[in-house]
């Protein structure tokens, strides 16, 4: 359908329209009139990305010169998958209405994702690809080979240097998939043509970190314009995302590669002295005219990337101490056996970077201006010593990107140094951290550089809480309801088991075994009644498995396979991956089954359980993190003391919102129907339930807040009952789902009571 949002056209490729996708488009059009950034929560299921293409793809197309490109960011794979496939849609239909479209829609992934390479394409492993990938396409390599050696190259990458640099892609939609094919058909490297590609797509999708994480931001997204969109999906976690990106952890492997990788560095610049001392003399003359000249023609690439420079810094000249590779060499060998000294500790140290410096510099005489320049030097270094394999020496690339960010920072950092770990905690095995603590430091640069930054998921509450820890002013602010013809979420806060024994997960009751009998006779009470898949979410990996052991005993796990198939998450990657296919497949046979899961898992961010793969969703205790942990501690400290945000505030809402995520699960459309159980009294307390979303909130009535296990199934038993009627798309025209005409009714109803408001009385 074609679309009015105030005065802009919107070409919206459904027949039908949700009120809410209305509304969503509405304030998203005022963010972008105001060139300034917003927050808007959508519940799930309600068509936010489509929303937010036909929109954003309108105002291009209306206003080419306020907006000339959109930047999607999304966290995986599959949903980055599911955005190429809207706009793929989108793009359709605007063909179908014969509207002139010229625009390039484009999936930018890592090379792993991309690489069509016979061999490396084979690896598993990002990095290793990576490695690979740079031993085949660096200029060193294919002088050698072009001079007649015997080194193998990479064919797609050589005629795509040859003739696909300056070819542009036409208008069009390139998913992984359609990047992949074209470049077996060009014989061109995909990844290397969506990488030049980007900077004349007008929509780029790709991860979070090609913006966030400075490393891979300085090398892919460095010539992005001022008038871009920028829109953070699911970006509930987006602080974690920046806090994370800022962040190095060391520990005596990465310690003892880092010096093996020295030694090889010692080697190699032996051999090159002695055979062509010409290269390095070069290289220090480019040095000495500085950074900026040194690396004007470089390869950039995601490897060698600097952490954190500034252009200020990259205008000095290297310090004269780094500049030889010797001293450079002899330079990174002190700072390694500090670095190696310190991790020698029988209890927790905690300091600041300043205090770090200080130290340093007192102990080996190390200054703060050649640690800013160790990543950059060591990556001229590497690429004048003709290295081609990267990953040998990511130990040593670690180590410079600590060196950089400690003499970059002094506000908004820690260092922690913790002997033991959790896991072990009387095995020694210390570990240096280095913490940003201020999410805003990584996504500072995103908001000061493009006009509009759009922060949007289905689980945003409380939005006052984002603009205080990324210290950003929204124009826009704004969480909607879901519109419902039927009420198809059953939102229950489970307080007590049958035996009227109080449910929690909080730390003095969670061993309590009428506890854990309680939780267990709850999930099997529930097994019995929802027909298809039931999932199951547990506040740690920790506390699963001792559940599951206590059921084990109390013959609760032998109650439960007799009625569904059990699946369990693991810590393991493909073991997860592997539960999660049967899980699908014994729910799709008809045979029903359980998955116990952990908040903040895999399963609880990027699988939707859909329809009757999850028709009723339990979160067992509130998912609050690990509190004893010394980095939470420190970043609470630094939330309190700039931000003025208490300690049980973030500590709740950062509970909440993963809690909210993971019942959230359910519900992925509005045909759809599921049961979200609460298990845990305190999820009644008003500090707790406030902070879930607004589409939650609004049918999770008081009636439903202190439930006994025996309450709550008897609501599931009349609930799945009536979501059992027939129910078509036809029952949802006029409340939930709107045609042209109905959604014209309705807002010239809206305008006219909005305009009856405004006339004095």
């Amino acid at each position: 359908m074609k679309l009015m949002i105030d005065d802009l056209p919107v070409f919206f490729p459904y027949e039908y329209i949700y009120p809410e996708q209305y509304a969503y488009m509405l304030e998203l059009k005022k963010a972008l009139d105001a060139k300034g950034h917003c927050l808007l929560e959508m519940p799930s299921g309600t068509g936010k990305t489509t929303s937010l293409l036909s929109l954003i793809v309108a105002y291009m197309h209306a206003h080419p010169l306020d907006v000339t490109k959109l930047l999607y960011c999304s966290r995986t794979v599959p949903e980055i998958e599911k955005v190429i496939e809207e706009l793929n849609r989108l793009f359709e239909y605007y063909a179908q209405c014969n509207e002139e479209n010229k625009m390039t829609g484009l999936v930018l992934s890592s090379r792993k994702n991309l690489c069509i390479h016979p061999e490396v394409s084979k690896e598993r492993d990002g990095k290793i690809v990576d490695g690979r990938c740079h031993s085949l396409t660096t200029s060193l390599i294919r002088d050698r080979h072009k001079a007649g050696e015997n080194i193998p190259v990479c064919d797609f990458y050589e005629k795509f240097d040859a003739v696909g640099r300056d070819a542009p892609l036409a208008p069009g939609v390139y998913g992984l998939e359609r990047l992949k094919q074209m470049g077996k058909q060009l014989g061109l490297c995909p990844y290397f043509m969506a990488r030049q590609a980007i900077v004349h797509a007008k929509i780029v999708v790709y991860s979070y970190h090609y913006l966030l994480d400075p490393k891979i931001a300085n090398v892919v997204s460095k010539e992005l314009a001022r008038s871009s969109v920028v829109v953070f999906d699911e970006a509930h976690n987006i602080d974690n995302v920046c806090v994370d990106s800022l962040s190095v952890r060391i520990n005596r492997r990465i310690i003892e590669k880092a010096m093996g990788n020295i030694q090889t560095l010692e080697g190699t610049i032996k051999d090159m002295k002695e055979a062509d001392s010409a290269k390095l003399r070069e290289e220090y003359a480019r040095l000495v005219e500085g950074l900026r000249d040194a690396h004007a023609q470089r390869e950039t690439d995601v490897v060698l990337a600097n952490p954190v420079l500034p252009d200020e810094i990259l205008q000095e000249v290297i310090p004269g101490n780094i500049r030889t590779a010797e001293h450079f060499v002899g330079f990174l060998k002190r700072l390694i056996e500090y670095i190696k000294s310190r991790l020698r500790v029988q209890q927790v140290i905690q300091e600041s970077p300043a205090s770090f410096l200080k130290d340093i510099s007192s102990k080996v005489c190390i200054e703060r201006k050649p640690l800013r320049f160790c990543a950059e030097r060591l990556a001229s270094l590497l690429r004048t010593l003709e290295i081609t394999n990267l990953t040998d020496f990511s130990a040593l690339v670690v180590v410079t990107h600590l060196a950089t960010l400690v003499s970059s920072y002094t506000k908004g950092f820690a260092i922690i140094i913790e002997p033991f770990s959790d896991k072990a905690p009387s095995v020694p095995n210390p570990v240096l951290y280095f913490c940003c603590l201020d999410s805003s430091l990584a996504i500072k640069p995103v908001f000061d550089r493009f006009q509009t930054v759009v922060i949007t998921s289905g689980t945003l509450s409380p939005l006052d809480m984002y603009p205080k820890i990324l210290n950003f002013q929204p124009v826009i602010s704004h969480s909607f309801s879901m519109t419902l013809a039927r009420p198809c979420l059953l939102p229950m806060i489970v307080a007590k088991g049958n035996d009227q024994v109080t449910i929690s997960s909080k730390f003095e009751t969670r061993d309590d075994i009428s506890v854990i009998r309680n939780y267990g006779q709850l999930l099997v009470d529930i097994a019995c009644v929802v027909p298809d898949g039931v999932v199951c979410f547990f506040t740690s990996y920790l506390y699963l498995e001792s559940v599951v052991a206590s059921w084990y005993d109390q013959g609760i796990i032998d109650s439960l396979q007799k009625k569904k198939l059990l699946f369990i998450e693991t810590q393991d990657a493909a073991e997860t991956s592997l539960a999660l296919v049967n899980y699908i497949q014994a729910c799709e046979s008809g045979r029903g089954a359980v998955l116990l899961s952990v908040a903040r898992g895999k399963v609880s961010e990027g699988v939707d359980f859909d329809h009757h793969l999850g028709r009723a969703v339990l979160m067992f205790g509130i998912p609050y993190v690990f509190t004893q942990s010394r980095i939470l501690r420190a970043r609470l400290e630094y939330l309190r003391d700039q931000f003025q945000i208490r300690e049980n505030d973030f500590l709740t809402f950062d509970a909440m919102r993963h809690a909210a995520q993971c019942v959230g699960r359910a519900i992925r459309g509005k045909t759809d129907y599921g049961i979200m159980i609460f298990a845990d009294k305190r999820f009644a307390r008003a500090d707790k339930r406030s902070k879930l979303p607004k589409w939650i909130q609004e049918y999770l009535t008081d009636n439903l807040t202190n439930l006994s296990t025996e309450e709550a199934v008897q609501l599931s038993k009349r609930f799945l009952r009536q979501m059992a009627q027939p129910f078509t798309r036809e029952d949802m025209l006029g409340v939930a789902l709107l045609s042209l005409d109905q959604l014209l009714e309705k807002e010239a109803a809206r305008m006219e009571a909005e305009e009856e408001e405004e006339v004095p009385r």
